[in-house]
């Protein structure tokens, strides 16, 4: 992939108040029924799947938690202070450890430092063996995975401030902070670590590409412009992962829209749809995808944001972050259920129940199939059969 070339910066500035926990699709409460969970449905089989294996982290699950994957290794943990190491292939626990204090984020590593966070903003770093490396705290509460790699950790607290710290002796290296909005989505957002840089969305619906060495803002873009009368009509927040596809960096917003930039020309909008998710997006070589807010799983064309499909036979089921399988896409529900829809025009294809629950961190594609961190705590890796 090509070095980024951000230019011109915009920003914004809003007052910080507070912050409003949406969690899923299921934002308000009605008895109309509308916004009931879909019922499961007969379907023909378009591929069989099945769960590889199981393992425990610790307990409990949140929207701060996503699996690293790097190679053969899975780093994970759980809101009870679990912090782990397994096998890809076997989900064999490498080794386990304890934070010593309850988590809301985890866990983010580079396969020599893993980084867990707490809800007072305690970030806690281990080493590859499973020894605390260090604890420091941050200025606020951390809800979303810390990052790990270029030598530092970094977390995005809730005081809308981006921190490094040095991942050998949690030394503060640099801070970045936005003015914020009166409410932000608590959802299932994380950063990525790419070329350098640490790029984030934010609430508000902007998103920012920081230098990992100095802290230097390198650019800031519009993802979705807060619109309406009050403060919950103009709600809106970058949710998920930032996606980055050749020279196309990719987001999605609640209450916004769904874009790609363009990383060599300044990081100008290439293509924009209005759309609203709170879960995020997956990219392959064709195709976006994402859950709208109401689970809604939509297709747009890479290359300029066309709708190619929709599938809502799972709507409002509180759907996760796609991920991919081969020909297919997987999406965690609030029954614990895995579905796997084509990518090719989202027909129904498989399902398979892992239990515990909610799922609601983002499961991961590795190279030897789905990895799905349950409601309960435990890993679970499917693949085909």
């Amino acid at each position: 992939m090509r070095k980024f070339a951000f230019g011109r910066t915009w920003r914004g500035a809003v007052c910080l108040t507070g912050v409003l926990a949406l969690g899923g699709c299921g934002l308000f409460s009605h008895d109309d029924g509308r916004y009931d969970p879909a019922p499961l449905t007969e379907y023909k089989a378009g591929m069989s799947v099945r769960q590889v294996w199981s393992t425990s982290i610790g307990s409990g699950s949140g929207l701060g938690f996503a699996p690293t994957v790097l190679e053969n290794a899975i780093y994970a943990a759980t809101p009870d202070g679990s912090v782990g190491k397994f096998d890809l292939q076997s989900g064999r626990p490498i080794w386990k450890s304890q934070a010593g204090v309850k988590l809301t984020a985890g866990a983010g590593s580079d396969g020599t430092t893993t980084a867990v966070a707490s809800p007072d903003g305690d970030v806690v770093a281990f080493d590859d063996s499973g020894k605390v490396k260090w604890k420091v705290r941050a200025t606020s509460d951390v809800n979303i995975p810390p990052v790990v790699g270029y030598g530092i950790v970094v977390v995005r607290s809730g005081d809308y401030r981006i921190q490094a710290f040095d991942a050998n002796n949690g030394e503060r290296l640099w801070s970045v902070q936005r003015p914020g909005p009166a409410l932000a989505l608590r959802s299932a957002a994380q950063m990525v670590l790419a070329e350098g840089l640490v790029i984030t969305g934010l609430p508000g619906g902007k998103m920012m590409a920081i230098a990992s060495d100095s802290g230097n803002v390198q650019w800031e873009g519009t993802v979705a412009t807060p619109r309406g009368a009050s403060d919950l009509e103009r709600l809106t927040d970058v949710v998920g992962a930032p996606r980055i596809a050749g020279n196309l960096l990719c987001a999605v917003a609640y209450q916004g829209r769904i874009v790609c930039f363009d990383v060599t020309a300044g990081g100008r909008p290439i293509w924009a749809k209005d759309f609203s998710s709170v879960s995020g997006m997956t990219l392959d070589q064709r195709f976006a995808y994402s859950a709208d807010q109401n689970s809604v799983v939509n297709a747009f064309a890479l290359d300029n944001g066309g709708n190619v499909w929709k599938q809502a036979a799972l709507k409002n089921r509180q759907l996760t972050v796609p991920a991919l399988l081969g020909g297919a896409l997987a999406v965690g529900d609030l029954d614990g259920y895995v579905h796997f829809l084509s990518r090719s025009d989202g027909s129904l294809m498989a399902r398979l129940s892992v239990g515990g629950g909610a799922i609601v961190s983002p499961p991961q594609t590795t190279s030897q199939g789905v990895l799905v961190q349950t409601g309960n705590g435990n890993l679970v890796l499917i693949g085909t059969n």
